[in-house]
């Protein structure tokens, strides 16, 4: 069931991209702003219960709903599975920037470029050159990949029905909404909490992309070269695809006017648009690699 979910969703998603920031970001912070509004007293305890109260409600819908539609017949509950995914995974939601830019660099507008990849970083990238544009390009991808592809496709994986999806899509939402540099101490635990739903996750996108890439070097840039996005563990993410794409990432640039760390990942050339349309293929043999392993895990359990 699981295979299937997934291989619908992918197909729905390319037929009607989600606008995933109107039907799931907006409710969702809808949702932890109103819980915080109300529980927010900036301690540490505090942000523990609230985290609780914001996950708890509906992962039991989530899983209760799930049970009882399983219970009526199993294409409704695989009908249910798709509905959730669809809302809490999607790379190709964010895809038409990133084939934006990619055309934009092309035809030589970099002004469009910058424009597009501001919009999408929420960010002002200041006067980017278009190598630079095309690293934080492949930057970005490979993170979006990881946060609304890969770490979504595992926790439904491992977890019965659609509950490991609505776990992992809520604790990043209260990761990121609820940031320490904003509530202090109430905000500590939602990123605690978050930093291990993600800890399998992040590991298991860079070996995929190992995997599918250049094995040797992104297993190099992956134990030698994270601390280039130092403070997040999105960096084994970004070192290991910078070495299986052969390109070099984390270089220095300008957003909100201040230059970014100067250090780079990645043992290849510099990026440029060339490199982008490589990151691509990059995601989707990952995503065929994923498919792949759990059609034969669903072929060893009907064998067994």
């Amino acid at each position: 069931m699981s295979l299937l979910s997934l291989i619908a969703v992918f197909l729905l998603e390319q037929l009607h991209p989600l606008d995933f920031r109107r039907w799931v970001v907006r409710p969702c912070t809808a949702w932890a702003h109103m819980i915080e509004r109300q529980f927010n007293a900036g301690g540490y305890q505090q942000g523990i219960f609230s985290s609780l109260l914001a996950l708890l409600p509906p992962l039991v819908l989530v899983a209760g709903l799930h049970a009882f539609l399983y219970w009526l017949t199993p294409l409704l509950a695989l009908v249910f599975n798709v509905a959730v995914l669809y809302v809490t995974m999607g790379f190709r939601q964010f895809s038409h920037y990133y084939t934006d830019i990619q055309l934009a660099l092309r035809l030589g507008d970099l002004p469009r470029a910058r424009q597009l990849l501001g919009e999408w970083r929420e960010c002002d990238v200041g006067e980017a050159e278009p190598e630079e544009v095309a690293r934080l390009s492949i930057e970005t991808a490979l993170e979006a990949s990881h946060r609304h592809v890969f770490a979504v496709l595992l926790w439904f994986v491992l977890l019965p029905g659609p509950v490991g999806a609505v776990l992992y899509r809520l604790t990043h939402v209260l990761a990121h909404g609820w940031s320490p540099a904003r509530l202090g101490a109430f905000g500590k635990f939602p990123q605690q909490l978050f930093a291990m739903v993600d800890w399998l996750p992040v590991r298991m996108t860079a070996a995929a992309f190992a995997v599918v890439g250049n094995f040797e070097d992104a297993v190099y840039s992956w134990r030698n070269q994270r601390s280039r996005w130092p403070g997040s563990e999105l960096g084994i993410v970004l070192s290991s695809g910078a070495g299986a794409l052969g390109v070099r990432l984390g270089g220095p640039a300008e957003e909100n006017g201040v230059p970014d760390d100067p250090d780079e990942a990645g043992l290849g050339e510099t990026a440029d648009v060339d490199f982008m349309q490589s990151a691509v293929g990059l995601v989707w043999r990952a995503i065929v690699l994923w498919l792949l392993m759990l059609f034969l895990l669903g072929l060893a359990s009907l064998a067994g």
